[in-house]
């Protein structure tokens, strides 16, 4: 099961009383900043963008591609170790509104990690060490270190065999 706080709420749906939840001000900051970063070229610039407007815990050398979404809502719950790659048009989620309640999660990707292109990365998760999420992977449960994971449903594989 993914590491998540669980919020119960009555009546409607707590996406449609967002604002309950969350500051109004806040996402309109995180959504010029995410907007800024996501069609930024340089990963260097998008790195210190994202490490002092959002608070993203991004270790040295973290490269985060073209178009990746990082939470709009809890930006600040994600770390990322070191050397690692989030790949085109990742998303990572920390927050999820559900009908009667709504989640939030850490996310942790730890170093020497590479994501793949158009990754979902569900709150509530941990992603090992020297690990690699293949493009396209809903990555809906932890991944310890030195796995390979890929697909939907997610499919992982230690990564041993693997040559230099």
């Amino acid at each position: 099961m993914r590491n998540v706080e669980r919020f119960k709420v009555k009546g409607p749906n707590p996406l449609w009383r967002m604002y309950r939840t969350i500051s109004f001000l806040k996402v309109v900051k995180n959504f010029v900043v995410i907007e800024l970063g996501r069609f930024t070229p340089s990963t260097r610039l998008k790195h210190a963008l994202y490490k002092t407007g959002l608070g993203m815990k991004l270790e040295d050398k973290v490269s985060i591609a073209y178009k990746a979404m990082p939470d709009l809502f809890y930006p600040e719950r994600i770390t990322i170790g070191e050397n690692s790659i989030i790949g085109y048009n990742t998303t990572i989620l920390t927050h999820e509104y559900l009908v009667n309640e709504y989640r939030i999660g850490d996310v942790v990707i730890g170093a020497e990690t590479m994501v793949g292109a158009n990754v979902t990365i569900l709150p509530g998760i941990t992603i090992g060490q020297n690990c690699m999420i293949g493009a396209g992977t809903v990555v809906s449960k932890d991944v310890p270190d030195n796995a390979l994971a890929y697909g939907n449903p997610m499919i992982i594989k230690e990564r041993n065999n693997e040559k230099e």
